[in-house]
């Protein structure tokens, strides 16, 4: 695994949950980072702390990422702010509700796919330049989900959707971005507790469950997801590209 010390990171979405812990884990590696925040500082600011105390560099600021402009604006204060970036980390998605079939309209079902895919297309052309000039190779790690995978549970058919392409998505691009010596992976994560995902859209009656069935016998943890996200990162001179990694606790195997 390659070494992440001084390596320059941008992450989107990392004001909770998983993005949280997994710039947590890389600034724990020795990464500079630039951290994308949609809604609330007092994550990115705790994370600028634990940055600046271990003597790396890290800033964070806001943005659309369904609009164009902005993201470019972001990726630029990112790019001059670190010098330059190595390592994307796509995160940010989510479900937005859960809607049956007959349920669904065209605002809806417009507003998942610009969450889920809008966004990694614009963060990830606007990164594109900065990627192929990284002068060791580069990385990016897009969040996908086991719903891409399996379907997902009822009512996230949408979402479920849009992850699967997540999973198309990161095996064309590594096919695509290889010659630029740019890797490209993804991790789909399943049931992870302690997330705003499943605070808002998971009952705890569905969770224990979909735990019970769980051969490890646990939910997972963003912690878990991150390790697996920093690993993923330290992959920009490596040779693990176009891969997905379940992390699930083995309730899907495939």
């Amino acid at each position: 695994m390659g070494n992440l010390t001084g390596k320059k990171v941008f992450i989107t979405g990392a004001e909770q949950g998983i993005g949280r812990a997994a710039a947590e884990q890389l600034i724990k590696a020795g990464c500079d980072i630039y951290i994308h925040y949609h809604s609330g500082e007092e994550g990115p600011k705790a994370l600028v702390e634990l940055a600046h105390s271990l003597g790396q560099k890290a800033a964070y600021g806001y943005a659309d990422l369904i609009a164009e402009e902005e993201v470019e604006h972001l990726v630029r204060s990112g790019a001059e702010f670190l010098g330059g970036i190595d390592i994307l980390i796509n995160n940010v998605g989510g479900i937005v509700g859960r809607k049956w079939l007959g349920e669904i309209d065209r605002l809806f079902w417009q507003t998942v796919i610009d969450v889920n895919m809008t966004t990694m297309l614009n963060v990830t052309q606007s990164v594109l330049p900065l990627l192929k000039a990284a002068p060791e190779g580069a990385s990016i790690v897009n969040l996908a989900s086991l719903a891409g995978r399996s379907g997902g549970h009822s009512g996230s058919l949408v979402y479920s959707t849009t992850k699967g392409a997540v999973l198309t998505w990161t095996r064309s691009l590594a096919a695509e971005l290889g010659e630029h010596g740019i890797r490209v992976n993804a991790v789909a994560p399943g049931l992870i507790l302690g997330t705003r995902f499943h605070h808002r859209h998971t009952t705890k009656e569905s969770a224990e469950e979909t735990i019970h069935a769980i051969p490890l016998g646990r939910a997972g943890t963003p912690e878990d997801v991150a390790r697996v996200i920093t690993f993923l990162a330290a992959e920009y001179d490596g040779f693990v590209s176009g891969a997905t990694i379940d992390v699930n606790g083995g309730i899907y195997r495939m």
